[in-house]
């Protein structure tokens, strides 16, 4: 039977909440497969209370995963009340591209003038995805920054780690949210949610990662290629536009020393050699053919982007909650 979240307002939420309990429940929306089915299990009601699920968009998002959302909120959401915040910190791709705007940087692939190979620091998540939401959080909680959050007040959050992917798993950084893992508690693995999304009928739903992701796997690349000529040429012309790295460093005078991709293989992205195969492909594909590995260990091709998580690495999201110093734009060789 759908669930009917609780009715609930920032104005009073302090004075209602009872001791111990979150003040809200809400859903980190990737719109990804593990994130998806948590959307819909909570809509059924299978998960308990939700208050409502969160999206940050980067701005630069397939046109496949905007059309999931709409999609998604249009027939899931909507029709048992449970409302969807999109959030945004603005548009990677231009940002990136913009000597004036504060650009968080993406870890370019890069190569340095001596030959060697060197990536630029990860900060588009924490920037993109994980800031907006935490403000988001506060604007719901009644305290935006700076205003204390009471202690004990807090929102829990779901994320969507399935059970093969436990090791993502990580704690909130910041007191008042607190980070819960229903896939986990439910012991499902990826496949049990693409199971589950096919006998719901979202068994299309798209993998979450903006168009110019460095940690798309040649198999995404290809199907971008193959599949939407527009949005690769998009993601061609923007490889081109970043060999010598971030805009605004470059304008403050700071350019990048070497020169930076957007494909590991450190040549331009229409020039990359997204045709070979994978293990992981080859596995799935069962073949005889060849395996192949390029050297920097790119062994699968079901990469996405979560806010909490990304497939980068284990690595801790280092993110603020006030605007960023020039220190945040030093750029690495």
């Amino acid at each position: 039977m759908p669930h009917n979240p609780t009715a609930r307002t920032t104005t009073h939420i302090r004075e209602e909440q009872p001791v111990g309990e979150p003040a809200l429940v809400l859903l980190s929306l990737g719109a990804g497969i593990q994130s998806t089915s948590l959307a819909l299990l909570a809509a059924e009601g299978a998960l308990g209370r939700i208050d409502g699920m969160v999206f940050a968009d980067t701005g630069w998002e397939p046109r496949a995963v905007y059309a999931h959302l709409e999609r998604l909120e249009r027939e899931v959401l909507k029709p048992v009340g449970i409302p969807l915040h999109r959030v945004s910190s603005g548009n990677i791709r231009n940002d990136a591209l913009n000597p004036a705007s504060r650009f968080a940087t993406i870890p370019l692939y890069v190569k340095n003038p001596d030959g060697g190979n060197g990536m630029l620091r990860r900060q588009c998540t924490g920037q993109y995805k994980v800031k907006p939401i935490k403000e988001k959080v506060r604007e719901l909680l009644g305290a935006p920054y700076p205003i204390r959050i009471p202690r004990g007040v807090y929102v829990e959050q779901w994320i969507g780690i399935s059970l093969d992917e436990v090791h993502r798993a990580k704690d909130s950084d910041v007191a008042y949210m607190r980070n819960r893992h229903p896939l986990l508690e439910m012991r499902w693995t990826r496949d049990d949610c693409i199971d589950f999304l096919k006998s719901r009928g979202w068994g299309t739903t798209p993998k979450s990662a903006c168009l110019g992701c460095t940690y798309h796997s040649n198999a995404q690349w290809r199907a971008l290629r193959d599949t939407s000529p527009d949005e690769w040429a998009d993601v061609v012309a923007f490889d081109h536009a970043i060999r010598a790295g971030n805009a605004r460093a470059n304008a403050a005078g700071n350019p990048l020393l070497g020169e930076a991709f957007l494909h590991r293989s450190r040549v331009p992205l229409d020039q990359a050699p997204i045709n070979r195969l994978t293990r992981a492909e080859q596995a799935v594909l069962n073949t005889t053919a060849p395996l192949w590995s390029d050297a920097e260990g790119d062994d699968g091709f079901e990469t996405g982007c979560s806010p909490w998580s990304c497939r980068a690495d284990n690595a801790h999201l280092e993110v603020i909650e006030h605007p960023l110093t020039q220190d945040d734009f030093d750029q690495a060789a």
